[in-house]
């Protein structure tokens, strides 16, 4: 498969997996995460199941259409502990992913990191946001916005791999990404731009495989071959890219919201790089932006647990 066009698509692709996956909500006291479980589970997309404060989480899972007697419920009212059980469901293989409920991300985070207990074996953790905008021919997923702060080249390379990882499993051939700068050429003067010829160099030693990186590159040829044309850029990226790397994490999370907020796009997040996908979304998320991501996330999980088989 070259690319997905839209949700419709990753939806549809989705539905026609043979098991649901099971999703694990911590502290599952969150009336939007809920409900995007509830349609996820009437879609046969998850099975959940739910960690908290079971006083707190009745109501609401009651008032999103959830039967509590088809739904596994985890009494656990202290935050911390809770995280540590649901990752302990994860490990023990009891659960296919993670879903962030009514809980700071730090805390969560803490239970996912451990490294006595946790999912990640010290390896570097990113985000993804995966959007569709109306303006653009296919999906779009932008990365880092809401983990690494400021990557070096190499976590840079890592985060890289993280989502052309995601992309691969989901089913695409050969992701192109867009290392994006300012300007085309390389400045000493722009840690980006040298970082993005870095990239794309290592891309061409096959050091960075199954992918087209080109770099530095700015967004505007990344996303449409009439500027790319406009300023004489030649790349099979240009206008085609399906995967944009930002330097750093104000500039990925900036561009995401501003693709959400003002150019009509739908977006998912989803943090990668540990032993399953975890959904992660802000506290100011849409019940609808948490639905998308608990299907880009069940869409990664399935084929990630059947490649792995």
């Amino acid at each position: 498969m070259e690319y997905y066009k839209n949700w419709d698509e990753v939806i549809a692709n989705v539905s026609e997996f043979p098991h649901p996956e099971r999703l694990v909500i911590v502290c599952a006291d969150d009336a939007h995460a809920l409900e995007a479980a509830q349609k996820a589970a009437a879609h046969a997309t998850v099975a959940p199941i739910l960690v908290g404060d079971r006083a707190k989480i009745e109501p609401l899972a009651e008032a999103a259409g959830m039967d509590l007697t088809r739904v596994p419920v985890h009494h656990e009212p202290d935050n911390d502990k809770a995280a540590a059980l649901a990752v302990s469901l994860i490990r023990e293989g009891k659960a296919d992913y993670l879903m962030k409920g009514h809980i700071e991300s730090s805390a969560l985070l803490k239970a996912v990191v451990s490294k006595e207990h946790g999912l990640t074996r010290g390896r570097l953790i990113s985000h993804i946001s995966y959007i569709e905008v109306p303006s653009y021919h296919k999906m779009i997923a932008i990365t880092d916005g809401g983990m690494v702060v400021y990557p070096t080249l190499e976590q840079k390379k890592t985060i890289m791999d993280h989502a052309v990882n995601m992309l691969l499993t989901m089913g695409y051939n050969r992701p192109k990404v867009a290392v994006l700068a300012g300007i085309e050429k390389v400045n000493p003067k722009m840690k980006e731009t040298v970082d993005a010829a870095a990239l794309k160099e290592m891309n061409r030693k096959g050091e960075i495989r199954d992918c087209v990186v080109e770099g530095p590159i700015a967004v505007d040829i990344a996303l449409s071959k009439e500027k790319a044309r406009q300023k004489d850029f030649v790349s099979e990226v240009a206008g085609e890219a399906d995967i944009l790397l930002v330097p750093d994490l104000c500039c990925g999370n900036c561009i995401a919201k501003i693709l959400l907020e003002m150019a009509g796009g739908r977006m998912a997040g989803v943090v990668v790089g540990a032993s399953v996908p975890i959904v992660l979304t802000s506290r100011s998320s849409s019940m609808e932006e948490k639905y998308l991501s608990i299907v880009i996330s069940a869409a990664f999980s399935a084929r990630k647990i059947k490649n792995l088989g």
